[in-house]
């Protein structure tokens, strides 16, 4: 995609948790004057950083990151929120000059602050009522129901995320429409190169246990029990995160914390396959390998990708 000022708008690393998108944003920021912009849902949230995998300061190498520790654990999140601050940032970036290099794996927040997405609002009783179901039936209830009536919603919705499904299920009965309805096909606001990080399932799940360990080595417990007495289990996204879920599990006593543990490896690789279903379906993204012994190769590649962006 060629750029009216001869270099992309806008770069956006994607793929799957533990491809190694957050490193190759930072060497892409400081090799073309750029700025990271956050596009991973749960690390908008403050003192949620072991379980997310964020990035410590010394790692992020001098390079400014925008949208992390924004929410605190008791808030709900939103794309249009999101999106809102997103363009915010970029905009902001692109009128000083700098790069804006969108990093993360939430498909619909990096959709929502690069494409043309108007999100349907909320009806405060159908809210209500759904969310009694789901206190009532359980996830798995609703989803089944959300399956039948929007199959590529349930595909990307995972069958345990209760807000998602709740949320998807509010936009079909108020607007008469399937929730995938309302994600066209893509509509860009900036020119923009998409970069996926590609890594062979069998690596990626060596990768995805091995990260998990760390966390656990690192006081994921210890920072859980923390945000418990901040509210985590009061928020309804962020006691939903990867980890988060399955500590405070073990926390209230439902399960041994070597059980948290290991159900957070397996719903961190089957999320993970979510991630790269609903990347792959964007045909705009190209994909690079990270593979450990191409990971020397991985920024050369990359910034291939850009220059060729720029001159065609």
């Amino acid at each position: 995609m060629k750029s009216t000022e001869g270099a992309p708008r806008l770069i956006a690393v994607v793929g799957p948790t533990a491809a190694g998108k957050s490193d190759l944003g930072v060497d892409l920021a400081l090799r073309l004057g750029g700025e990271v912009v956050n596009a991973d849902s749960m690390q908008l949230y403050r003192g949620m950083d072991i379980g997310t995998a964020k990035l410590t300061p010394g790692e992020r190498r001098g390079v400014v990151h925008h949208l992390l520790d924004v929410w605190d654990v008791t808030e709900t999140a939103s794309v249009a929120e999101y999106q809102r601050m997103a363009r915010s940032v970029i905009d902001r970036l692109l009128a000083e000059g700098r790069t804006p290099v969108l990093v993360g794996g939430s498909g619909l927040y990096v959709r929502g602050a690069i494409d043309a997405l108007e999100f349907p609002g909320t009806d405060p009783a159908v809210r209500a009522r759904l969310e009694a179901e789901l206190a009532e039936a359980g996830p798995g209830a609703l989803h089944a129901r959300l399956a039948a009536a929007d199959p590529e919603a349930a595909r990307a919705i995972l069958p345990g995320n209760g807000r998602r499904i709740v949320r998807a299920l509010e936009v079909i009965e108020i607007t008469g429409r399937p929730f995938t309805a309302h994600l066209p096909g893509p509509e860009p606001v900036y020119d923009a190169v998409q970069i996926g990080v590609d890594v062979a399932r069998p690596e990626l799940d060596t990768r995805i246990a091995a990260r998990v360990d760390r966390m656990w080595e690192d006081g994921l417990v210890a920072e859980v029990r923390e945000l418990a007495d901040a509210g985590l289990r009061e928020g309804r996204t962020a006691s939903r995160a990867l980890g988060y879920q399955q500590v405070l599990a073990h926390l209230a006593g439902e399960c041994a914390e070597e059980v948290a543990r290991t159900e957070t490896v397996r719903a961190t690789k089957r999320f993970a396959r979510r991630q790269d279903s609903w990347f792959r379906r964007d045909p705009r993204v190209r994909w690079l390998s990270g593979a450990a012994e191409d990971r020397g190769e991985l920024l050369a590649r990359a910034l291939t990708l850009v220059e060729r962006a720029v001159t065609t």
